[in-house]
């Protein structure tokens, strides 16, 4: 298998996810969950990305589809990045084991049907908030932890987000 299969292989619908974390969890693999848009990859991400790899033995992204991005009242050009090509740069990601897309305003759904071990988003969230109405609220985290699992938070790396890195480009 050539590298650009591998990558393309790691692109995997809910179903052959929800196989696959059968299979990890009959290994005792801890299965790690996060989502986002990911339109413009830069270090933020990166760095993302590895600390959520690092709370457990495999990571699972789901991404916004196109539509999804569009709802979320962002820029009215973004994504800039189509949904393939925004998948395609995440499974390129080492640390990274399966991407999967939802098209949902938010992955509940999906994590409703993954049930990962860990739930996964970055600090401007609150893993103790409990409040399904609250802004910082992360969603599913009653879902994971109804079932035994756990919600983290990853700080932000300072300077480095995709808007702001569009706004550079406007000046």
């Amino acid at each position: 298998m050539d590298r650009l299969d591998y990558i393309s292989e790691k692109i995997v619908s809910l179903e052959e996810a929800k196989r696959r974390i059968a299979m990890w969890h009959m290994k005792n693999d801890v299965v790690c969950f996060t989502n986002g848009c990911f339109d413009v990859l830069h270090l933020g991400h990166i760095t993302y990305l590895a600390k959520a790899a690092a709370l457990g033995k495999r990571l699972i992204v789901a991404v916004n589809c196109d539509a999804s991005v569009k709802s979320l009242n962002k820029a009215p050009n973004r994504p800039i990045n189509d949904e393939h090509a925004r998948m395609m740069v995440i499974a390129a990601i080492g640390c990274v084991d399966l991407v999967v897309q939802f098209s949902e305003a938010t992955p509940l759904e999906t994590i409703n049907l993954l049930l990962p071990d860990v739930l996964i988003k970055g600090a401007d969230y609150n893993a103790d908030e409990t409040d399904s109405s609250h802004p910082k609220y992360i969603v599913g985290s009653d879902v994971i932890r109804a079932n035994g699992g756990t919600v983290a938070t990853i700080d932000f790396v300072d300077g480095y987000s995709t808007t702001s890195i569009l706004k550079k480009g406007e000046s």
